[in-house]
């Protein structure tokens, strides 16, 4: 069975599902959305911010991979979630918005990425997001995905906030705007207490097109190539074979994950890996599956002595219940916001130009209960510090050339000595943030590391021991120039045509905090340089 369009995209995830909505919204061009899972944007638990929690396990939205275990992390498997849903991660994830820095995509251009400045990035962010506050010169007013900054549901927000600028991190009033650095409520993509993913804000407006076809149960199995020309999909739906044709260019979306996954499978990657499976090779291409990055963090947890500045006073019993019925009511309280709410980016050490570390602040302590995540009903907080332009690389692989079977993800966290050592001043600024009033007038116990580590080996064993990926893969389809580039600053595949990839994978280094705003602005930009293109 086969079907021609003039586009095909696989994954309707933060890019791809942006890309889809903007090739089909001229009416000039048919377009086909592939996405693998079966479930789409009115999935109940996908709608309700808070609700985020239970899709971290959820096999119907989520693919649940896992690393394969390292010395540098413990000899552990790290558990690497991955939307498996219309929008993709961005249906799944905490829905904390976070551009990045602008030295960030600066850095992309000096590597050879022409036109990925942040100068030339701005208005891809501006275009896509709504946001009220912030500056006109650096905010978007009237795009598809709403902005907002999250409420303070309880009292500990205003200590942490106080805390930080007494300790001299500047409050902030917009990290996305022309400075970082600073304390600030998270921003999320969330608007009147509803997840803003791409599926909800950009293909659910799109569905009704004539032009575009969105399918879902759709597993990319190869690229379909003709020489060095892609010229289409070959895909599984409930087990039936399916191919499509592409008169113009495929785009692959699938994410760090599965992007390299099916350029592999396709014929397309290191001679010797795709050899050694069985794989005809199309397309020698180094750098396929490499540079694999992500932010890497232990969670530190303390307890809290004072009522009702921790959240779990209000997630349990008949004030969980209060809450509920607020959110059903007003879309409000601590069920329609993001996780993390509270964010810090800062400077490890005097010198540095920008912030270089952050912190995520939550009111309560998460536990894995019965197979389930839960808030504890011990007062308490939780918070990640690490480093943000973490430098170690990894990789990640098929380990057969069967499509089903999952790839082997090879991370290499903490192998840099700069990884190693912000990580640790970024955790001993937090120990300082926990002791500075009035934040210190409520803390209590540290339960985690715990006071009996201290010296830097002690907390870099800790950290190798009890650390875990933050899920923002990126990396491994890098953009760029040198022989180990995937793609070209147009995201095309190098040495081939008809065929370009647009998601986390092509970022050539990590932005400066979390990554799926960075996506939504790929997708932004590469449907708009396809557009320009004229192809």
């Amino acid at each position: 069975m086969s079907e021609q369009f003039d586009y095909i995209v696989v994954g309707s995830g933060s890019a791809g599902g942006i890309i889809a909505a903007r090739l089909s919204e001229n009416g000039k061009h048919s377009v086909l959305c592939l996405e693998a899972g079966e479930k789409d944007e009115n999935y109940f638990w996908s709608k309700i911010p808070a609700a985020s929690a239970f899709l971290f396990d959820d096999p119907k939205a989520n693919w649940r991979y896992w690393s394969e275990p390292h010395e540098r992390y413990g000899d552990r498997p790290l558990y690497v979630p991955r939307g498996k849903i219309l929008g993709g991660s961005s249906a799944i994830n905490g829905m904390v918005y976070v551009r990045g820095q602008k030295q960030d995509y600066d850095h992309w251009a000096q590597l050879g990425c022409t036109g990925w400045s942040y100068e030339d990035v701005l208005p891809m962010f501006k275009r896509m997001e709504n946001f009220d506050g912030g500056e006109d010169e650096h905010r978007g007013r009237g795009g598809p995905i709403r902005i907002t900054e999250a409420s303070k549901v309880t009292p500990f927000y205003d200590l942490v906030i106080q805390s930080a600028v007494n300790l001299g991190i500047p409050r902030n009033p917009d990290y996305n705007g022309g400075d970082q650095e600073g304390v600030a409520m998270a921003q999320g993509s969330i608007h009147k207490g509803r997840r803003q993913s791409t599926a909800v804000c950009y293909l659910e407006p799109a569905r009704g097109r004539p032009n575009l076809t969105i399918q879902s149960g759709a597993e990319a199995s190869s690229l379909i190539m003709d020489g060095k020309r892609c010229v289409g999909v070959r895909y599984q739906v409930r087990g039936e074979a399916r191919e499509a044709r592409a008169g113009r260019e495929v785009i692959v979306s699938c994410g760090t994950i599965n992007s390299p996954k099916l350029l592999e499978l396709s014929g397309i990657g290191q001679p010797e890996i795709l050899r050694q499976h069985g794989i005809d090779v199309v397309h020698a291409l180094p750098g396929v599956g490499e540079n694999l990055r992500d932010h890497y963090a232990v969670l530190l947890k303390y307890t809290i002595t004072q009522k009702d500045v921790s959240q779990s006073d209000i997630s349990h019993g008949w004030k969980f219940i209060r809450e509920g019925l607020r959110y059903m009511l007003f879309r409000k309280g601590f069920i329609a916001q993001s996780m993390g709410a509270a964010r810090l980016f800062f400077r490890t050490r005097e010198g540095l130009e920008s912030p270089d570390a952050m912190m995520a602040l939550i009111p309560y302590i998460p536990i894995l209960e019965n197979g389930e995540r839960r808030i504890s009903r011990q007062r308490g907080l939780s918070m990640f510090a690490h480093t943000q332009r973490t430098e170690s690389t990894g990789s990640l692989h098929i380990k057969s050339a069967r499509p089903e079977e999952e790839p082997a993800i090879n991370y290499n966290f903490l192998d840099s000595a700069y990884d190693r050592e912000t990580n640790i001043r970024a955790i001993r600024k937090a120990r300082e943030l926990m002791a500075t009033p009035p934040l210190s007038d409520v803390i209590g116990e540290e339960l985690e590391p715990g006071t009996d580590v201290q010296t830097d080996d002690e907390i870099l064993d800790y950290m190798r021991h009890f650390g875990q990926t933050t899920y923002h893969p990126i990396g491994t389809c890098k953009m760029g120039r040198d022989p180990m580039a995937v793609v070209d600053e147009k995201l095309r595949v190098h040495g081939l045509e008809g065929v370009r990839v647009a998601d986390a994978s092509i970022m050539p280094t990590i932005t400066s905090g979390n990554t799926n705003a960075p996506s939504m602005m790929i997708g932004e930009k590469c449907a708009d340089m396809i557009l320009s293109d004229g192809t």
